[in-house]
């Protein structure tokens, strides 16, 4: 094995297991900020030794020994630690080379189920949440992120360092929240999770349509959040919506990035393991035995568009009637112009350009480009091809995604010829 090959072999193996070093770095030390550095200080020592040992047979657990290790001699040399902490690293065992098999991991899914809830704290903004979980959870690299959200990587670090010193300042505990507060604090954290995913699967600026990098990580992070949270049935749900979504995704730009809309996709491509997986986890969610959220019924949704083998097969009354459901948990104009589409397909597009009417005088819609967009495809259905023509060439004006500008300016020259 080449030099390039280990240390293309080790970024990966990090992207696995950072996250897992940093939580039992965070539950030892009590600062996050600090925990990073010794991970990557972890990190610095495997791209030494590593071209010229050969990868460990278990190198998750060569990292967490060396960075125990320097998370203790930090302890020892820092007076200002109080006796807690002091007792603690006296207590923990000193692994030797021979040893770094035998590194106790029960903890770590506990250890990582308080980092995500710490990340994902209240106490800062949306997008510090977002950017602090994908470098401290997914693993991603400063530039990977600002790459991600069209951002100057100085104003992610900035971002990252802010949220750090904030988690700092304000004591914020590395912990699972109490009962009576942990539903609240999880739906915090599928927000961001779900957000992650969604700026992924339809991006909405730049001039890619979607970003795999940002599902991928949701997904990834989703995955590990429904091993460590069982009984969580709105963690399923989301799982579950993410797997089936991300079946499509191969399926939703052509070889030139350009977008292709659902009723257009190759089902036949379709990633069938995804959604087996997908249905898996909305088979657990339902078993949990709990009412669905918002995420499980959006999951059932995607459920049936999979199953079905083209548009026309497609169950759109059902899908109609999950989108009320959904509105009746989680009300939301998006929601009410989702559930326009699906009547319109199960009962004809006057009917659905009657709800979407409706809509337009909704003010929260007024700047929302896909209100113009599902206009627009319902008055070309109708033949109405000028009126057609005036919604999508508004819609492209609003948006700030310049694929999905492209598509609406040539759905708006369609209409013309």
């Amino acid at each position: 094995m080449t030099v390039v090959d280990v240390n293309r072999a080790i970024e990966e193996i990090w992207r696995m297991e950072s996250a897992k070093l940093i939580a039992c770095l965070t539950h030892l030390l009590r600062d996050v900020g600090i925990a990073e550095d010794i991970a990557h200080d972890a990190l610095i020592v495997a791209l030494e030794k590593w071209p010229n040992i050969g990868i460990p047979d278990n190198p998750g657990a060569w990292l967490m020994t060396v960075a125990k290790r320097r998370a203790i001699d930090l302890i020892r040399r820092t007076k200002k630690r109080d006796q807690k902490y002091t007792e603690h690293a006296r207590g923990t065992d000193l692994y030797t080379e021979e040893d770094v098999g035998l590194v106790v991991n029960e903890e770590i899914g506990d250890e990582l189920l308080r980092l995500i809830f710490m990340t994902c704290h209240p106490v800062l903004s949306q997008e510090a949440r977002v950017a602090l979980t994908l470098r401290l959870l997914c693993g991603l690299t400063t530039d990977e992120i600002a790459r991600s959200f069209l951002l100057s990587e100085s104003t992610v670090a900035q971002r990252i360092v802010r949220a750090k010193r904030t988690l700092r300042s304000e004591n914020v505990p590395f912990e699972v929240p109490a009962t009576e507060d942990r539903k609240e604090r999880l739906s915090t954290v599928l927000e961001v999770i779900y957000l992650m995913f969604n700026e992924g699967y339809a991006a909405t600026s730049g001039d890619q349509w979607v970003r795999p990098l940002l599902c991928q990580e949701a997904l990834r992070l989703g995955r590990v959040l429904a091993e460590i949270a069982q009984s969580e049935s709105e963690v399923h749900g989301l799982v579950a919506l993410m797997e089936i979504q991300s079946s499509r995704l191969k399926t939703r730009v052509n070889a030139k990035g350009e977008p292709i809309l659902l009723m257009d996709q190759n089902r036949a491509q379709w990633d069938r393991l995804l959604i087996r997986r997908g249905l898996a986890a909305l088979e657990r969610c339902e078993r949990i035995g709990v009412p669905l959220g918002q995420y499980a019924i959006q999951a059932k949704i995607s459920a049936c568009h999979a199953e079905a083998h083209s548009v026309e097969e497609t169950n759109w009354i059902r899908i109609a009637a999950l989108y009320e459901a959904l509105y009746r948990i989680s009300p939301s104009p998006i929601v009410e112009l989702n559930h326009a589409v699906a009547v319109s397909m199960a009962f004809g597009p006057s009917i659905g350009l009657q709800l979407v009417d409706e809509l337009g005088r909704e003010p929260s819609l007024q700047e929302y480009h896909l209100l113009y967009s599902v206009r627009g495809d319902l008055l070309f259905k109708l033949g109405r091809m000028d009126d057609a023509r005036i919604e999508f060439e508004h819609a492209a004006s609003m948006t700030k995604n310049e694929k999905e500008k492209s598509l609406l300016m040539s759905r708006a020259k369609e209409c013309e010829s």
